[in-house]
């Protein structure tokens, strides 16, 4: 059944994120005809040396390499846009300046990675900016108060429970981006998460990417729009319409992947958690972003395909969620 039947299904008309990504994927399908290809990986040039001090009269001159031409273009330095890798204890997260909102939070799960480590307490931990960006980029705490929305973890805090540090740098907000909180955040989100940790106990390694979508929707006049909504006063940071989790899996020399999209919307309990998934180029397309780019991706079996992609419905108590909530409109 295709993606959107399958939307539609699940959640009728309520699920128009979903819906609409559906439609994105259609609307966006490469031609059969067209062969695979690798898709380069997009880095930025790094920013030209300082001008010589001395004139050359051959400046402009057809003997230049591009880089050599590009220093005279860009004297005084290149502006961008610049997506800051910052490099924590349990992930890595690529932090995007204009949206105030990671790119991709990847990680590395295994058994051993999700024991807990003695005195490690969730209680112990508070959000906070994180100082590796620069002020003008930074996501503010303030940009969250009375939003309605909770600060939604990448990487969750219970995939670091090893060490007070590694946990504590969960709650940077370079990890974290705007996400409605009943229905998703505490509930069908985190029984995501919660599927991820299991993942442990039948393969090895558990690699897993986690992001933001801004995917376009179709209006009543039938064209499609990307619209989401700004939180902050100023407006600051972006609320995305979805998000995502790439799933790579290793046990034995054996690898298998999962790619889903869930609309940042309540999502009902009972909902497949297959309703959700979508091939892996649907989630690098409207990313703009490349995964596992050194494996054969064409040969990577089905992750729904080698066990069930079924989620673990645990109802977290009162407290649990308390934490995660902001204080009300």
């Amino acid at each position: 059944m295709a993606t959107a039947e399958k939307a539609t299904l699940v959640l009728g008309g309520a699920a128009l994120g979903v819906v609409s990504f559906a439609a994105y994927q259609k609307f966006t399908q490469k031609p059969a005809v067209r062969p695979a290809v690798n898709v380069p990986v997009n880095r930025p040039p790094p920013p030209p040396s300082p001008p010589s001090t001395q004139t050359s009269a051959s400046v402009g001159g057809p003997n230049l390499s591009n880089m050599e031409k590009a220093r005279t273009i860009l004297p005084f330095g290149f502006p961008g846009p610049v997506s800051d890798i910052v490099y924590r204890n349990a992930y890595v997260t690529s932090y995007n300046r204009r949206d105030r909102n990671p790119n991709w939070v990847a990680e590395h799960l295994t058994a051993a990675s999700l024991k807990r480590g003695d005195d490690v307490d969730r209680q112990k931990s508070t959000f906070k900016e994180d100082d590796h960006i620069p002020p003008q980029f930074q996501a503010k705490l303030n940009d969250y108060f009375r939003s309605g929305f909770d600060r939604g973890h990448m990487v969750p805090a219970a995939d670091v429970k090893n060490s007070q540090v590694s946990m504590n740098e969960t709650f940077y907000l370079t990890n974290i981006a705007p996400q409605v909180g009943e229905g998703f955040n505490r509930d069908y989100w985190a029984h995501l998460e919660h599927f991820c940790r299991q993942l442990t106990a039948k393969f090895s390694d558990v690699y897993v990417f986690t992001g933001p979508l801004y995917l376009p929707h179709q209006e009543a006049d039938g064209k499609f729009y990307v619209k989401y909504q700004m939180i902050g006063n100023p407006p600051n940071v972006a609320v995305p319409t979805h998000f995502y989790k790439v799933i790579l899996t290793h046990h034995q020399g054996k690898y298998s992947v999962g790619a889903f999209v869930l609309p940042n919307q309540p999502i009902p309990d009972q909902t497949p958690l297959t309703a959700f998934q979508v091939p892996l180029d649907a989630v690098e397309r409207g990313a703009g972003l490349t995964f596992f780019d050194r494996m054969d991706k064409n040969a990577l079996p089905n992750l729904c395909r080698e066990i069930e992609c079924k989620l673990v419905i645990r109802k977290f108590d009162n407290a649990q969620k308390n934490v995660q909530k902001l204080p009300a409109k």
